[in-house]
């Protein structure tokens, strides 16, 4: 879980599990007064972390309540166990299936990876194509950039976002590999990985 100020990750848990709340719920389930509240709410709402109030129907006659919900981006304050289900899945698959099935698999999903990326021109210099891949592999955590040398480019990533599973599936690096041919439209040879105790994962690219 992303650290957070105690009151306000205590708002955040108990959102999580009411659905919604008004201030003065909060104020009574935490002890403190509603404008204190109303405080951390709004620097919650300002980090995008709490939507707006919206106007909650009461079955009396009053003034209306205004009840907070979560927004999506609150779900990143709150555990998850990506990896350690990943690494289960893939166990099972190895366990009932061939190796040259699971290669098959991890290339199609580098293939389904690399069709989000926008097709190369026609003609496109290869110094383009990599600036593109770079920016591809970017937004999706890579930290990757690519520089020229005698022997041709070098295509670096400097973060594994698979780093927990690879030392034990190295189909995943394969995988990386064949994203990068993809996205590149040649066959890279790889010089170098994170997963050996390389700096980078290293990518010697030639025309």
């Amino acid at each position: 879980m992303v650290a957070l100020q105690s009151t306000r990750q205590a708002i955040l848990e108990h959102l999580k599990k009411h659905g919604q709340a008004t201030v003065d719920e909060l104020a009574d389930i935490l002890g403190l007064t509603a404008v204190t509240v109303r405080h951390h709410l709004d620097i919650l709402r300002s980090e995008a972390l709490v939507a707006d109030p919206v106007v909650r129907h009461r079955t009396s006659r009053g003034r209306p309540q205004y009840a907070f919900k979560l927004t999506e981006r609150a779900s990143a304050y709150f555990p998850k166990n990506y990896d350690s289900l990943a690494a289960k899945v893939l166990d099972e698959l190895k366990t009932h299936s061939d190796g040259q099935l699971v290669n098959v698999i991890f290339e199609g999903v580098a293939a389904r990876l690399s069709a989000e990326a926008p097709a190369p021109a026609p003609g496109e210099p290869l110094t383009a194509r990599l600036d593109r891949a770079v920016a591809f592999l970017n937004d999706r955590g890579y930290v990757a950039h690519w520089e020229a040398t005698a022997d041709g480019y070098l295509l670096h990533t400097y973060n594994c976002p698979y780093e927990s599973l690879s030392d034990r599936h190295p189909e995943l690096c394969q995988m990386d590999m064949v994203l990068v041919g993809n996205l590149l439209g040649v066959v890279p040879q790889r010089v170098s990985r994170l997963a050996d105790g390389a700096h980078s994962c290293a990518y010697l690219i030639r025309e």
